[in-house]
């Protein structure tokens, strides 16, 4: 999968590139991760890629034209262009595995005031946001739709499926013994332990200690957390 960033301050991806889930997911090549300088496509020699918003008011606004350049140029044909908004869809697990079967995604990264109206409406195919509050720009949220989406992607969770019994994920739904009613929309992984067994007087469950798989499946099943649709 490819994904490109458009940002004014790429600097900010450099330790994000080399963390954990991305560092593995792009040494194996299951994530082409490009972070790309706005003022590579600027309106003149200075760098400029934003102005004052007309009708006045406070803060920069990012314009059209460089944004419009970056992604003629960088978008291929089944690419999907997002504009990381305030106002746009709430970014979720569901979204994150939609977006992963895409061969491309763009993340437009706004900052200061916001972003000429024009991308939203003419260029972005969807805007998405991670939360009902106001950040400096789009750089953490993109960092945020990122890691969500290069966990799915093959080979980059150790153990095969791994991402699927995950909180919200819909291999969740395969730990419930049956007949059990399944209508919910999302939900939370079970609690998890590890050793040791007692510490300061606070003890793991004696069933997950038991070695009994169908009853420690049972345990898991009842404390799934849901929320029906």
């Amino acid at each position: 999968m490819k994904i490109d960033v458009i940002t004014i301050f790429p600097e900010l991806f450099a330790p994000f590139l080399e963390w954990s889930m991305i560092k593995k997911a792009r040494k194996i090549k299951a994530l082409n991760l490009k972070i790309h300088n706005l003022r590579k496509w600027a309106i003149d020699k200075r760098g400029t890629v934003d102005d004052t918003p007309y009708g006045g008011g406070p803060g920069m606004i990012l314009r059209i034209e460089p944004i419009y350049k970056a992604l003629k140029n960088l978008c291929h044909k089944k690419g999907k262009i997002i504009l990381l908004s305030p106002r746009g869809k709430l970014f979720d697990q569901r979204m994150a595995r939609k977006l992963a079967k895409f061969s491309q995604l763009i993340l437009i990264c706004g900052h200061y005031e916001g972003i000429d109206e024009r991308v939203r409406k003419y260029l972005a195919d969807e805007e998405i946001s991670i939360g009902n509050f106001v950040l400096s720009g789009g750089e953490l949220p993109a960092m945020v739709i990122i890691d969500a989406i290069s966990r799915i992607l093959p080979g980059v969770l150790e153990k095969k499926g791994a991402s699927e019994i995950e909180s919200f994920s819909p291999g969740l739904k395969k730990l419930y013994p049956q007949p059990v009613n399944l209508n919910f929309e999302f939900s939370t992984e079970y609690p998890q332990y590890t050793r040791p067994p007692i510490f300061k007087g606070w003890r793991v469950p004696k069933v997950l200690l038991s070695g009994n798989h169908k009853k420690i499946l049972e345990w898991r099943a009842k404390n799934v957390k849901m929320k029906k649709k």
